[in-house]
């Protein structure tokens, strides 16, 4: 589509995907400003690297459980109400971080925000397949991917400052009222394409444009049992369970990496940080506009979609390479080409959904493969508890962070192996 028939179109699609963009960005500044104040609250609370794990488990495990319980309500009730529902949860949870004392208060309030944060996916894959067709899906997706890389990038430049003026607890409250903000924005200015009056008649026929996805219900009942009897649901399973623990230990564990190190302190804003995590929007943008342009090429969606998938496999796999380097800046490098794919990576795998169910489905299979990633994401963090207190109780704590980062670097090839095993062309399914 040229720039002028975009224009004559319209461009409400895009607003929606900005406030998308905005959710997840608020998303994951409440969740990573545990990894970030993990050195202050340590030194407050006097805990391990295995009761740090413990707290991030809560946090994972309940995110499993929402993720599957929040994709069956967003397809029941819609996008809109479901959306409400998630962000006034997890704001909640969020700013009640200020209240909780010693590994149990923050076990408690971690878990109540997975539970809470669990719906963003599930909610913004659906809204992103209900604004826009195939050939635009995984540019909006990216874009509302993108939103946990800003967040991840504010984090270090805000938290710190927060930290210094007012403590960790203001920290909290001022990060988890985001929410609330956002929360007005969305009840005022968002309904479902159909019932928008803001949308105008050709931007909801260019919407609608896909041959296969027009006259779809976008709610309805699906059952798990449905789901699980399909090759395409395990492929994107797959995919989840192999990347998803890769991110949350990019998330939670990086801040701690590089102050351990290289010394970094996290009370100052970290500058390593902030460029690791702009890498990360870069790939959010890249990895969905690169299968975009090869559909509008006339690739067929499946081969766009792997390529993508693949090339972002590939470009994980440098981060093994940390360990043959003590330059900081060398190992920001690295480390920032490996999260960029990851989130590369992130755009193509949720695209897949749309791709191959029906709407009505989308916010079911996104929750279960959520459901399935973050059960990896409860497991990982055992093994890094286990192998970073190992070899700090040796004094080569580095050696530890060596082993994960091999572990980071082959997981997305193994799990671009099983899709294309379980689902050679991603047909579309009919329920």
């Amino acid at each position: 589509m040229t720039s002028l028939q975009q224009n004559k179109t319209g461009n409400y699609r895009w607003f929606i995907c900005f406030l998308l963009f905005a959710a997840t960005t608020i998303n994951y500044i409440d969740r990573q400003i545990f990894g970030l104040l993990k050195p202050e609250l340590e030194r407050v609370f006097n805990w391990s690297e295995t009761d740090y794990s413990r707290i991030v488990m809560a946090f994972t495990a309940c995110y499993a459980i929402g993720q599957l319980v929040y994709g069956k309500i967003i397809d029941r009730i819609g996008t809109k109400l479901g959306y409400m529902i998630s962000v006034s949860i997890w704001s909640v949870a969020a700013m009640a971080h200020a209240l909780a004392r010693g590994v149990l208060g923050f076990g408690i309030v971690r878990a109540i925000l997975g539970l809470g944060e669990s719906g963003n996916y599930p909610g913004g894959v659906k809204t992103a397949s209900e604004w826009f067709p195939k050939k635009e899906r995984a540019l909006a997706i990216g874009m509302l991917d993108s939103g946990s890389n800003i967040g991840a990038c504010v984090g270090p430049i805000l938290v710190p400052w927060l930290l210094a003026v007012y403590g960790w607890q203001w920290a909290f409250i001022i990060t988890g009222s985001l929410g609330f903000i956002w929360l007005t924005v969305w009840i005022l200015f968002y309904d479902s394409p159909a019932k928008n009056k803001r949308l105008s008649q050709a931007e909801l026929e260019y919407i609608n444009s896909d041959a296969d996805d027009k006259d779809e219900e976008t709610t309805g009942k699906v059952s798990w049992g449905q789901l699980l009897r399909l090759k395409q649901t395990w492929a994107f399973i797959a995919g989840k369970f192999f990347t998803d623990p890769i991110w949350f230990f990019f998330l939670f564990w990086l801040p701690s990496y590089f102050t351990t190190y290289f010394h970094l302190d996290l009370k100052k804003p970290s500058l390593p940080l902030v460029i690791v995590y702009a890498g990360t929007m870069v790939g959010s943008l890249g990895g969905g506009y690169l299968s975009s342009w090869l559909i509008k090429k006339g690739w067929p969606v499946y081969k766009a979609r792997k390529l993508a998938l693949l090339v972002a496999a590939f470009c994980v796999i440098p981060i093994i390479a940390t360990r043959y380097t003590t330059d900081m800046w060398v190992v920001v490098g690295l480390i920032a080409l490996s999260v960029a794919a990851n989130q590369a990576w992130s755009a193509n795998i949720f695209s897949i959904v749309p791709d191959m169910f029906p709407k009505k489905a989308v916010s079911s299979v996104v929750g279960l493969g959520g459901m399935f990633g973050a059960i990896g994401s409860v497991l990982f963090p055992i093994f890094i508890g286990f192998i970073l207190d190992f070899y700090k109780a040796q004094g080569n704590i580095v050696t530890g962070y060596n082993i994960i980062f091999l572990v980071c670097g082959c997981s997305f090839l193994i799990a671009w192996a099983l899709i294309h095993f379980i689902t050679p062309k991603m047909s579309k399914v009919k329920l």
